[in-house]
């Protein structure tokens, strides 16, 4: 499922369509009447209702570059809102972009705020309302039909990348913190993202209208209904850009792909996999923050490094101009503890300096069903905090009580490690239920045994045999973060965090062991010296 965007962007909009006297059940109920605005430089924005696809009206503003000359033509970017946003999500970008000489169509997505029609997350309607979108702004705007963008952060990157596989006018995409894979996003390692899917599920029902499919599909979800995983995870494919690949890259559409690191909606992983397998024009960015945190100020008309990329991307595939961002290292990312960018010709390039081997060589037994203190943090707040005061989630290593949570520590490092990429676990379990779960996390240690976290990742099983062990590989979310020299790096892992929702019955209990024959370790990829 989809979400809203930063928070404090979040709350400036909402409160200025609350100003403007938006909400959400009244969809049916607005004029048709066009209402334009006067601006300095820009045309717009003028508010329009919007034939969607099926029927419905979607709500949409329009900006046009300032003196729009009769008979020209101007590249045109259509930007669907992010989950739970009214249509003036996109105003002070908007206007930025027909100040550069777009025309500028933005939409609140169907079946929230005043659009027509139900939240189907993603789904055939909504893509089919990009395209009905282009249409219309073709129809009544100067736009050029041979340079039509489109983007948006969150749902509107979800719904942008989707549209780009089944309409080839498509010719470049700005999709900023949202996803390409909805289950490796929202039920990795089979583990169900709780804090997530409740706060969409929230939104969904506080900003719009969920059809009947969404609220089947979440609550099957929260309530851990296996008998219904297939289906859940078919409803997720279908949303998928992952899945339709091959159209995306025969569309040859140009893709530019941003997220953050700590992003508790869509974890970074399955955009850098799903970047690696683009073959068309692509860049990826990656950054400190949450979801939406790193072009969240741009939203409000601020300096954004995120924003001034996206512009430059649709300058190079919409115009032609020779601003060198097609010619810079496609991936660009950013450490958590450092600043400044680096550059890599692709996403395996980024742990180029090869992977450090933590052996798990302890056997390690733990209880479920009791939080041991080291968790992934909070929704929203914890990569935050970590953004702007590089303060992550902490646990205090040598007072975690071990009957609940196993621990593996290096030595001291003498020197700096660079972690850049994807960390790896492999281990042998056996449970003495069933059914299970548990969360591993990566610490960095300092000298007073306080553990910052690096990350984490969430694995469960089912139908295990008890007493009978068995191998897993975790791959953690990926990642960019600096351990200082003296330091050491700690493995743990327990059974509960409430980012997640967990399957362990009363009184389940793991071991973690290491045979001879398949040793367990933690892989940790390193920035190349």
């Amino acid at each position: 499922m989809v979400p809203t965007t930063s928070t404090a962007a979040a709350v400036a909009v909402v409160l200025a369509a609350t100003a403007l006297g938006l909400a959400p059940h009244q969809a049916q109920a607005a004029p048709a009447a066009t209402v334009t605005a006067s601006a300095d430089t820009s045309s717009g924005p003028s508010f329009h209702d919007i034939p969607g696809s099926g029927g419905i009206t979607l709500k949409g503003n329009v900006f046009t570059p300032a003196g729009a000359q009769a008979g020209r033509t101007y590249p045109l970017i259509v930007l669907p809102t992010s989950w739970g946003m009214p249509q003036i999500e996109y105003l002070a970008q908007a206007k930025e972009l027909a100040d550069e000489g777009y025309v500028v169509v933005s939409y609140t997505s169907r079946g929230f705020w005043l659009s027509g029609g139900q939240i189907e997350v993603a789904g055939p309607p909504d893509i089919a309302d990009v395209s009905a979108v282009i249409d219309w702004a073709l129809a009544h705007t100067p736009a050029d039909a041979g340079r039509i963008g489109v983007g948006g952060v969150s749902y509107g990157a979800g719904i942008s990348l989707l549209a780009s596989a089944h309409d080839p006018r498509i010719k470049a995409v700005v999709a900023l913190s949202g996803w390409a894979d909805l289950i490796e996003s929202i039920y990795s390692g089979r583990t169900q993202h709780l804090q997530a899917a409740g706060m969409l599920g929230a939104a969904g029902y506080l900003t719009g209208r969920p059809g009947p499919e969404l609220q089947q599909v979440l609550g099957d979800f929260l309530g851990s209904r296996l008998d219904r995983e297939q289906q859940m995870i078919e409803w997720g494919r279908k949303r998928s850009a992952a899945a339709q690949l091959d159209r995306i890259n025969a569309n040859g559409a140009a893709i530019m792909l941003g997220n953050a690191w700590g992003d508790t909606i869509f974890p970074p992983n399955q955009y850098a996999s799903f970047f690696e397998k683009l073959t068309g024009p692509k860049r990826l960015e990656f950054r400190p923050g949450d979801h939406a945190t790193a072009e969240g100020t741009g939203l409000l008309g601020l300096p954004n490094d995120t924003w001034t990329n996206a512009h430059r991307w649709f300058d190079r595939y919409l115009k032609g101009a020779r601003n060198g961002v097609d010619t810079e290292a496609p991936v660009q990312i950013k450490s958590r503890s450092s600043e400044g960018y680096e550059g890599y010709a692709d996403w395996k390039s980024v742990g180029s300096g090869g992977s450090e081997k933590l052996a798990l060589s302890d056997s390690e037994h733990v209880f479920a069903n009791v939080d041991s203190g080291a968790d992934g943090g909070i929704l929203f707040l914890s990569s935050i905090l970590d953004q702007f005061a590089q303060a992550p989630p902490v646990a205090s290593i040598p007072l975690l009580p071990r009957a609940f949570a196993a621990v593996w520590q290096s030595e001291r490092h003498a020197t700096e490690r660079r972690i850049r990429g994807t960390v790896k676990l492999h281990t042998t379990v056996t449970p003495t239920k069933a059914d299970g779960t548990f969360v591993a996390y990566l610490y960095d240690v300092g000298p007073l045994g306080i553990g910052k976290l690096v990350s984490n990742a969430p694995y469960t099983f089912h139908d295990k045999a008890p007493g009978q062990a068995f191998g897993v590989d975790v791959e953690l979310f990926s990642t960019a973060y600096d351990v200082p020299a003296g330091h050491r790096l700690a493995l743990v892992v327990d059974t509960v965090d409430p980012l997640y929702i967990e399957h362990n019955p009363t009184g389940a209990q793991l071991t973690f062991s290491s045979p001879r024959t398949d040793p367990s370790y933690v892989s940790v990829p390193l920035r190349e010296k």
